[in-house]
């Protein structure tokens, strides 16, 4: 375990290096001069070019990159052209803001979809099966926006009962997680489903049943252990959706983190502070990936980390 783990983290640096490369030349393709945008609207020509120079946008793409890299191998992620703060500064400012609600968001999602996964395998063709897919196949089509937007409607300014938007206190997390989280728990319910049903067809279930078990004790306890296994891998895996879904509703909730400032960063062409996230979004999904793959092995001795 602790071979393929430190395997896992060398193999790291050279995707984190492609990446980067990527990143880096995407941002560069974004329509727009940031040293006309950080100028001003009435700059002159040779003001924005004392910019451009300031920035070192003036040098040649090639010199930026290894400028960039140096920055990174010391821990610097470069200056906002924004807000002229470190970039490193900038995201720890807005990183907690979307841990909580990407935390919130994969907590119910992961619970309800759970409940209703099983729920639909043990009740098979009937309403509550109906039912639950019903939820399930609602939520992974309603939009996120939509669907922000009605709670929005219904529970803050029809009833009262919960703020509009912004991050002042835990109410503040509820619709923007219930709203980013729905398309989640409705793939891990049809997951769920599909693999418990699969489980409760093998021999050591009917075996089970044989023997007298109570059936809840049969799912709970014997069937739920090795039907998660995939469903694991596939949760880990939708975090990546909750970082893209989370530029979405932080912008219809005002919610003060990473994605909203990603929405930003782009209309300033604030090339460093987009460079910055980007990395850190796929750093995150790499390092989710790593867990995944330990949490897989540890559900399921029989899977050995090669």
């Amino acid at each position: 375990m602790l071979k393929f783990i430190v395997r896992r983290l060398l193999g790291m640096i050279p995707i984190l290096f492609v990446v980067s490369v990527l990143i880096f030349s995407f941002v560069r393709m974004i329509p727009g001069d940031p040293a006309r945008l950080a100028a001003g609207p009435d700059a002159s020509y040779q003001d924005i070019q004392a910019v451009r120079a300031k920035l070192g946008l003036d040098k040649p793409m090639v010199t930026q990159y290894l400028i960039y890299v140096k920055g990174l191998l010391h821990g610097n992620l470069g200056t906002s052209l924004k807000s002229g703060r470190p970039v490193t500064k900038v995201i720890g400012s807005r990183f907690m803001a979307t841990f909580w609600l990407t935390v919130a968001s994969m907590a119910w999602a992961f619970v309800i979809g759970l409940f209703i996964g099983v729920l639909s395998a043990v009740k098979r063709n009937k309403w509550q099966d109906y039912a639950g897919m019903f939820s399930a196949v609602s939520g992974i089509s309603l939009p996120a926006f939509w669907l922000g937007l009605m709670l929005i409607q219904v529970f803050s300014v029809q009833l009262g009962w919960l703020p509009t938007g912004g991050f002042a206190s835990w109410q503040s997390l509820i619709l923007p997680s219930l709203t980013l989280g729905s398309g989640v728990a409705a793939v891990i319910a049809r997951f769920t489903r599909s693999s418990l049903m699969e489980v409760l067809k093998e021999d050591y279930t009917r075996t089970a049943r044989a023997k007298g078990l109570p059936p809840n004790v049969i799912v709970w306890k014997h069937a739920l252990r090795n039907a998660l296994v995939p469903v694991v891998t596939m949760t880990g895996l939708q975090f990546g959706f909750l970082l893209g879904g989370s530029v979405v509703v932080e912008t219809v909730f005002s919610w003060p983190g990473l994605g909203r400032l990603l929405i930003d960063s782009v209309a300033f062409r604030d090339y460093p502070t987009i460079q910055g996230e980007m990395l850190l979004f796929a750093l995150e999904f790499i390092l989710i990936n790593l867990v995944v793959d330990v949490l897989y092995a540890l559900l399921n001795p029989q899977i050995r980390l090669e």
